[in-house]
């Protein structure tokens, strides 16, 4: 295990004072011990491969080449002088650092950072662990051995030592073309949620079902996930009633559980950070004083509710994920809002339920917390995402749009929920759908006001 772990001016790799234990006989050493070692501050990399490289003679120099993995580097036999030279895109590019490596230090390397070795006695053998495998066909950057803006100060001058051809015509380091951040991946784009995302995430990759299924393994295993870093989730069944015939029961499972589960494996398998999104139908609707919260059991009381929860459980299983559970979302397209807005100007007086109670969640507060929560380092986790202020009945909404809308508020009248189920064939929903927002406010981020949000959301509803 390791006795120290240091840092070093390039951001990310870190240099490992090894415990060696030795006699006469040799010595030994734990190069990876995954408890350990992460408890004292080492990445959790999630090693998939282990290689070896072996330089027969003084001299042999490698590099400086920077691949789309991480790695632990040390030396199994032998001494060799490494150097590393930040190839990623951002303010440390060309930051250098370089030391001696021994059976008593390794270096954690992360991706994109350049590495190169130069032995320094014969038979030299150094092995590096890494999290991904390599991928025939693709150029990753490399920058010359002798650049002198990266300065490394070779033991052995290059003119002597043994170099490929090729890395004798690496470009120098003005010429090379940074190595871009793991990307982010949007499902479910053309959705509320998903357009709001966006804007958020401008770099982002979007995707709907004709881009990439979700429910389709075969679609799955071909995507070129080393590339992505984080997935946004808003790819849902959200025909709540539909989800209770046998057609839309299957397809409520496919989206909202399998493909949930499918992309905890993959997220778990390559490090990726996965954000979920969840709903208030989780639960049953019982009245919860300060709201439901984040680890309040599920009982969900229909079948859209049911796999939504199943979902929940799937992505928790991904070691880093969060889970962002949410109710009565407002976006761009078809919405309550909306809908309530149309009634108004059409001159129709809608009857409006008054025993579901919660808070609005416009889906640019949905967003917004989704960014807060994967930049600003808070805990993996659930998290209660909604508007803030005081918790209302869609009747009060409804009343609500019509003011803004200057029409008046008392056209709308009000119905149970018994009431206005009477006759169709519609699942049942919670009449208590407020979220506790305390594990959210936690993390510093301040819920905007619901009855705020909607005047602006009316002011400019085209």
């Amino acid at each position: 295990m390791a006795e120290t772990i240091e840092t070093t001016p390039i951001p990310g790799l870190v240099v490992l004072r090894l415990a060696v234990h030795g006699d006469d006989r040799g010595w030994f050493k734990e190069n990876w011990q995954r408890e350990r070692m992460t408890a004292q501050g080492l990445p959790d990399f999630g090693p998939v491969q282990n290689n070896m490289s072996f330089n027969a003679t003084v001299g042999v120099t490698r590099g400086v080449h920077a691949e789309p993995w991480d790695k632990l580097v040390s030396v199994a036999n032998g001494k060799v002088f490494a150097a590393w030279v930040d190839l990623r895109a951002g303010d440390s590019f060309g930051a250098t650092y370089w030391t001696e490596i021994d059976e008593h230090v390794a270096v954690f390397v992360p991706r994109g950072v350049g590495n190169s070795y130069q032995s320094l006695a014969d038979n030299t053998v150094y092995s590096y662990l890494v999290n991904d495998h390599y991928v025939p066909g693709i150029a990753y950057p490399a920058v010359n051995l002798a650049d002198e803006t990266a300065g490394i100060p070779w033991p052995i001058p290059l003119a002597e030592a043994e170099l490929s051809e090729k890395d004798r015509h690496n470009p120098r380091l003005a010429e090379v073309t940074p190595m871009q951040p793991k990307r982010t991946l949007i499902t479910g784009c053309n959705g509320q949620l998903g357009r709001a995302l966006a804007p958020l995430f401008p770099d982002a990759t979007l995707v709907d079902l004709d881009e990439l299924d979700l429910t389709d393994p075969k679609a799955l295993e071909a995507w070129p996930w080393q590339e992505y870093g984080l997935v946004l989730n808003a790819a849902a069944y959200t025909a709540v009633d539909r989800a209770e015939t046998p057609e839309g029961r299957a397809a409520a499972w496919a989206a909202n559980a399998a493909a949930p589960a499918a992309l905890a494996r993959i997220a778990a398998r390559r490090g990726i950070t996965l954000v979920h999104y969840s709903t208030d139908y989780v639960f049953d609707g019982a009245e919860v004083e300060g709201g439901h919260r984040e680890d309040e059991p599920f009982a969900p009381l229909g079948v859209y509710g049911q796999t939504k929860a199943a979902g929940d459980l799937a992505v928790g299983t991904a070691p880093k994920h969060y889970v962002l559970r949410t109710s009565w979302v407002i976006g761009e397209g078809h919405n309550f809002v909306r809908t309530m807005a149309k009634l108004a100007a059409d001159g129709v007086d809608p009857a409006v339920v008054d025993d579901q109670v919660g808070r609005l969640t416009f889906a640019t507060e949905l967003a917004r917390a989704t960014q807060h929560l994967v930049t600003s380092g808070a805990a993996y986790g659930t998290y209660n995402v909604t508007n803030g202020g005081r918790p209302r009945s869609w009747a009060d909404y409804a009343r609500r749009v019509f003011e803004l809308t200057g029409h008046d508020p008392a056209r709308v009248s009000t119905v149970t929920t018994e009431e206005y189920a009477a006759g169709k064939d519609l699942s049942p929903r919670p009449l208590h759908s407020t979220l506790a927002l305390d594990k959210l406010a936690a993390t510093g981020f301040e819920s905007a006001d619901a009855d705020s949000a909607l005047a602006d959301y009316v002011a400019h509803l085209g």
